[in-house]
């Protein structure tokens, strides 16, 4: 099957525009160990597992398709191990880009209430490329040398993280991601879309105990790449009977989001966001789904006394 270039060079252009190289996302407060190798719960004997699919820009030609599958435990009060497995998939299989780590963090108790986690996170990402059968959709048949080679390789790296969390509230600083590498190298001129850069994250939140049924719970993640302008993502949700979890998100000068949680559950809980696009692309699109489980499961089968997983 044919497919249209002029489509995938637009979403190349708005990808580079905004920044977004690695995956953005709505649920970040649950996707935690994705971005921050040192995130940590503490909790010894619990393995937390997660599962998130998120379609972007949904109605778009070969729009970005993520899904991640992610993991961790505490194996003792100090030391905590984890893993993610991030698929990325833009322009219908045209770019695809798998990444596969491994977290350790070490908990520094810093008081009866508070923990600094440092973590380290260790992995190799797969880069693909399908540029077969591409056309212009105005029907040129000129090739652009950035398309003229399919790419199939794979290149390793590390990460960094600190996360300090107290029973209220944490704050995370990461680069998950950093030895730079450009996937697509420039010829003959060319600037190549390929080129990834050091992205830095910024992450904290907070649960503020209105009463025994409600929580609220705000957040917030910053993105920082070199050579463009920081992203920032505010977000406030509403915790009823520690069940029933609803929200709202923003992101500067790109989206507004409703996010839902349920604990259907005391070990699974499943959420959905849906973010309507607020710059330029959202003529081109219908919104950005969501969706997410999470799993707690108890190891050694002691019951389940665990409180709910506020972040």
């Amino acid at each position: 099957m044919k497919k249209i270039i002029f489509s995938f060079s637009f979403l190349l252009f708005a990808l580079k525009l905004l920044a977004q190289q690695d995956p953005e996302y709505t649920h970040y407060m649950y996707n935690m160990n994705v971005v921050n190798p040192a995130y940590a719960t503490g909790t010894q004997a619990m393995l937390d597992l997660g599962v998130l699919y998120r379609s972007q820009w949904a109605g778009m030609n070969g729009a970005p398709k993520t899904s991640n599958f992610f993991g961790h435990a505490a194996l003792s009060k100090k030391v905590e191990m984890g893993f993610s497995i991030v698929s990325d998939d833009i322009g219908k299989g045209a770019k695809k880009e798998d990444n596969f780590y491994a977290d350790f963090a070490y908990v520094l108790n810093m008081t009866n209430r508070a923990k600094l986690s440092l973590g380290l996170k260790a992995g190799f990402t797969s880069f693909r490329t399908n540029f077969n059968g591409f056309q212009f959709e105005s029907g040129d048949s000129s090739t652009d040398e950035a398309f003229a080679q399919n790419i199939n390789t794979i290149f390793p790296n590390i990460g960094v993280g600190a996360y300090f969390l107290t029973n209220n509230y944490y704050l995370g600083f990461s680069a998950p991601n950093l030895l730079s590498s450009k996937h697509i190298e420039e010829r003959s001129g060319i600037n190549a879309f390929g080129s990834e850069q050091v992205h830095m994250f910024f992450t904290g939140g907070y649960v503020f105990n209105l009463s025994d049924t409600f929580k609220l719970k705000p957040a917030f993640m910053t993105k920082i790449v070199p050579g463009s302008a920081a992203s920032l993502d505010v977000s406030a949700n509403v915790l009823f009977n520690e069940k029933f979890e609803l929200g709202a998100s923003y992101r500067i000068d790109d989206s507004v989001s409703a996010l839902m949680n349920i604990r259907v559950s005391p070990s699974i809980s499943v959420g959905y966001a849906y973010d309507y696009t607020t710059n330029n692309l959202g003529q081109f699109n219908s919104g950005t789904h969501e969706v997410f489980m999470l799993f707690n499961l108890d190891l050694l089968g002691k019951g389940y006394d665990k409180s709910p997983r506020f972040f």
